[in-house]
């Protein structure tokens, strides 16, 4: 039904599920609760999300929500592609501040398991790209948290020209790391 890939920090996912074709299209189970728990993620999804970004190179992060609004996430990418990252922000964890990123696209129709504790964050690698992700939590402005993406402490090697990146005004004035109590 899926493949689920474990990816370098422990309990990011990638998840392909199947895609069932004919000459009509596809059909596939992105989210199955069962099978998900079977891979091991338990995780109880209360909202959708869907974010559309015009031209290649919209960065959107690194977001969190802090305790007890904290998310988790399953990301996916419907049109274009983007390179999405996860980062550690549990300060306990012996992987603090370590990053991991993968291409997700439609064309792979690849998925991203994110456990809370992570702050997630993605840039467009093509034009009117669109994201589709659930979350554990509900969005919750008072709790909402943002970290730079371009924190040297934790070195993303975002796979697009600094200079043509596109942010949000929150995001370019986001904190590093080391200057915010993440809650966890």
């Amino acid at each position: 039904m899926l493949e689920v890939h474990p990816l370098e920090l422990e309990g990011l996912v990638e998840i392909r599920p199947r895609r069932f074709s004919d000459e009509r299209g596809f059909f596939s189970e992105v989210w199955r609760e069962d099978a998900m728990a079977e891979a091991g993620i338990g995780a109880h999804f209360v909202q959708d999300n869907h974010s559309y970004s015009k031209v290649r190179g919209v960065l959107r992060g690194l977001h969190f929500q802090a305790p007890p609004a904290a998310q988790e996430k399953l990301v996916r990418v419907s049109r274009g592609a983007v390179f999405d990252v996860a980062v550690d922000i549990r300060p306990d964890s012996a992987t603090f501040g370590q990053w991991a990123g993968l291409t997700l696209s439609a064309q792979e129709w690849n998925q991203l398991f994110i456990p809370k504790g992570f702050a997630h964050g993605f840039v467009t690698l093509e034009d009117d790209t669109e994201v589709v992700y659930k979350v554990s939590a509900a969005y919750s402005p008072e709790l909402d948290r943002c970290v730079r993406f371009d924190d040297p402490a934790i070195g993303i090697d975002w796979p697009v020209e600094s200079g043509s990146i596109t942010l949000s005004e929150k995001d370019r004035a986001a904190p590093l790391l080391s200057e915010i109590d993440t809650g966890f």
